[in-house]
């Protein structure tokens, strides 16, 4: 066999300084050929982007120590290369995809001046030839309207359009090796599914080869040549792709197999009544223009949708980016204007102003996808999980302190951990946090926005666990928007597929898995089974 484009050899990472390193990676050793795909897998925590932001000496030079091994790269020792070097091999030679792209994108440059700027640092050329390659990768990359894109702000286009414009971005020097951080984590299925084709059509037309990053092994089959499986900043198995699936050898390996969404939705009163009730729900956003700024259009982000959600049941919503999911959530929650009726134990929410919403607040919590951006990093837990008992209720300080300590036994926090901030805390336990938050002014309503989307296999089977358990206890009723079709089988009893605002399917959750009527349904399903 060929010698390596890249070898890592006994790497070991340590964070703290020199005077008291804290080590994170151990002995690290791997390679990827040219035209090759590793990927690289374990949960948070694990070591996976350490390794990677290793090897582009990314990781912040006066907290990190390189205790040992070294990094080659097509015969060359990165470790040991200038900074001067090493900015030509930056983004020209390898190329990195971050995980999200709504940090990584400067948020005040247009697209087309960060793609320019890129081709104008490692290739020297003019500006309009520059411009003119910026058009063609955005066009590469599957971007609509490129000509009109290629001005937008970043905060201007859905999720998968930036991340096809990451991709853009570290593709237009045309790499050897691409490092591609969990590139698809938080994407729909079907915008998943486009992003890992696009990337191995990519890797064909340019022979480059790839180390790819992610907690979700259903990626990992589609993707990898071989995998390398990392645990508490060791490496404890590789394998080709077959071998791994098929005859995993190390413990943890099985676990990360056998941690996929399963089980069924908690058993269930079909005569409960009904909890809430939409009828021609409709939510359009006015779109302003002219000299004067008058409504001209309107952005048609949910139409007619029209549903029936009893007491201690779960109803998933499913759909792309731009489906109106959320947006259906935000308005039952009266966070948002709309129209059409929205009835919430018997009460015509609609018809209700600020003050009248207020009572019933404290019965309808939510909890967000990233709980890192939800919770606020200058408020201890004990001051966000206790937060609404404050607003709702008229308690003493001890009375609060008791019940913020029972809430957080319930979710399986310790309570001695109360006065820490977010910040300390793995994705997982904020998640857990979150849960505590919305689960402490005992709701009968929790809407679940993508609670889930951001977690590893292991940590996010103990979340749906939780949420089942809690549901079961005290008859809670969801509202869960996912993106993941396995997790939404897993916890609902009814499903409704959206798309460009409109509902084109809803029933019984195994009726619209096993016989999906709608193509679009079709193809979702499909893609989860892949």
């Amino acid at each position: 066999m060929t010698e390596p484009l890249l070898n890592i050899n006994n790497l070991s990472v340590a964070f703290g300084g020199k005077n008291n390193p804290k080590t994170v990676t151990y002995n690290i050793s791997l390679s990827v050929h040219k035209g090759e795909t590793l990927a690289l897998v374990g949960e948070s925590g694990s070591g996976k982007s350490v390794t990677a932001n290793a090897i582009l000496r990314l990781l912040p030079k006066a907290s990190t120590v390189y205790q040992s091994g070294c990094i080659h790269f097509d015969g060359q020792e990165l470790l040991s290369l200038s900074e001067r070097k090493m900015r030509g091999v930056r983004g020209a030679r390898i190329g990195m995809i971050f995980q999200e792209p709504m940090v990584s994108l400067n948020p005040l440059h247009k697209i087309g001046k960060q793609l320019v700027e890129t081709v104008e640092i490692h290739r020297g050329l003019r500006a309009n030839k520059a411009h003119s390659l910026a058009l063609a990768w955005l066009k590469k990359v599957g971007i609509r309207h490129p000509e009109r894109k290629i001005n937008a702000y970043p905060h201007e286009l859905s999720g998968g359009e930036r991340q096809r414009v990451m991709i853009a971005l570290a593709l237009i020097n045309e790499p050897e090796l691409l490092i591609a951080d969990e590139p698809t984590t938080a994407l729909d299925v079907s915008v998943q599914a486009q992003i890992l084709d696009l990337l191995k059509e990519l890797q064909q037309e340019l022979g480059m080869a790839m180390l790819f990053i992610t907690h979700d092994l259903s990626i990992v089959k589609r993707i990898a040549n071989r995998v390398c499986v990392m645990k508490e900043g060791k490496l404890v198995e590789t394998a080709d792709c077959h071998s791994l699936f098929h005859q995993p050898k190390h413990p943890y390996t099985k676990m990360l197999i056998d941690a996929d969404p399963s089980g069924q939705p908690v058993a269930t009163d079909a005569h409960s009544p009904t909890l809430i009730e939409t009828c021609d729900l409709k939510v359009w956003f006015p779109i302003m223009g002219g000299v004067f700024k008058r409504v001209i259009d309107h952005t048609k982000a949910v139409t007619g949708v029209s549903f029936t959600l009893k007491k201690g049941h779960t109803l998933g919503l499913v759909g792309e980016s731009g489906s109106g999911k959320s947006t259906i959530g935000m308005a039952i929650l009266r966070l948002i204007e709309s129209q059409g009726e929205i009835i919430f134990d018997k009460h015509p929410l609609s018809q209700l102003d600020r003050k009248q919403m207020l009572p019933l607040r404290s019965r309808m919590q939510v909890v967000f996808q990233d709980p890192f951006s939800a919770l606020n990093p200058r408020m201890s837990v004990a001051q966000i999980i206790g937060e609404g008992l404050r607003v709702h209720h008229d308690l003493n300080a001890q009375q609060i302190d008791e019940q913020i300590c029972r809430v957080m036994e319930e979710v399986d926090l310790d309570i001695h951990t109360r006065h820490r901030y977010p910040n300390e805390f793995s994705g997982g336990q904020r998640q857990r946090i979150a849960i505590a938050r919305a689960l402490i002014l005992k709701p009968e309503f929790i809407l679940l926005d993508e609670p889930t989307s951001s977690l590893d296999r292991t940590v996010q089977a103990q979340v749906l666990e939780l949420l089942k358990a809690l549901q079961i206890k005290y008859k809670l009723t969801y509202l869960f928007i996912s993106h993941d079709l396995n997790v939404v089988r897993s916890l609902c009893h009814d499903t409704m597929v959206l798309k460009e605002g409109k509902v084109i399917e809803y029933g019984a959750t195994e009726q619209v898995f096993n016989a999906p009527k709608h193509q679009y349904t079709q193809q979702l399903v499909t893609l989860s089974r892949m």
